[in-house]
């Protein structure tokens, strides 16, 4: 058995797993209200009215934000070559949660204008960031990832600019180039951004999609950088490690 810290942030709120004795990252089982669950069973809901994409606010939902974030994806779903990072979030942390037939199916968070960079800095964030992206592998290539950035963009419809947190993996480029195929008034406004996201620090997403495939074009004997749109990509997850 192990406690692992609930929140980035906050160090006495832990969960009690159970890990397999041969492997110490793979969890079993986890200690609520008085009885040992499953994983898979921690992020499902019988409330009927809970579908589609919700904001995480009370504590049940922060519970199953950590159990996406860091066990799904960061024990039991993560690929041996995949050198992606997932800590706990920020207790306080603007995320959503995409439920899907009685299931937490995926999860976004976001960093609005304003909010501190991270805890050792008083840099805050100059422009709203699609920080981290989560889609379990069996809710993957139904739209997840294209729904989600749509919520996104929907969400900040005052912004000029929004910024998607660097570096995007290949599977969330490739989510991005079919989102803004399909949504062209949004290639101007979806930038690829380090923290805190002065114009310095970022790069154009359609204009880098655009680039890579003039210098590696599909038909020039090698494959493209952007294969055919796949719109969650095989692992869409997170985009850029937690610093």
């Amino acid at each position: 058995m192990n406690f692992l810290p609930l929140y980035r942030d906050d160090s006495e709120r832990c969960l009690l797993v159970l890990t397999d004795l041969q492997d110490k990252n793979r969890v079993l089982a986890i200690y609520l209200n008085n009885s040992w669950q499953l994983p898979e069973d921690v992020i499902k809901t019988s409330d009927p009215f809970r579908e589609g994409l919700k904001q995480v606010q009370t504590f049940q939902e922060r519970i199953v934000l950590f159990v996406l974030n860091c066990i799904i994806f960061g024990m039991l779903e993560r690929s041996l070559t995949d050198d992606t990072v997932f800590v706990p979030h920020p207790k306080k942390e603007d995320a959503r949660i995409f439920w899907k037939n009685g299931e937490a199916a995926a999860f976004y968070t976001v960093k609005r204008r304003g909010n501190l960079c991270d805890g050792h800095t008083s840099q805050c964030y100059m422009l709203p960031v699609l920080d981290t992206m989560f889609v379990r592998k069996k809710f993957r290539r139904c739209g997840l990832g294209m729904q989600m950035l749509q919520d996104f963009c929907q969400s900040f419809p005052s912004e000029d600019a929004l910024g998607l947190s660097c570096p995007l993996s290949a599977e969330m480029e490739k989510v991005c180039q079919k989102f803004l195929e399909t949504y062209p008034k949004e290639q101007p406004r979806l930038w690829e951004v380090e923290a805190p996201g002065d114009w310095t620090q970022r790069i154009n997403i359609w204009l880098k999609i655009q680039l890579e495939q003039t210098h590696f074009p599909k038909n020039a004997g090698q494959s493209s950088p952007i294969p055919k749109g796949e719109d969650d990509g095989a692992e869409e997850r997170r985009i850029n490690t937690v610093s």
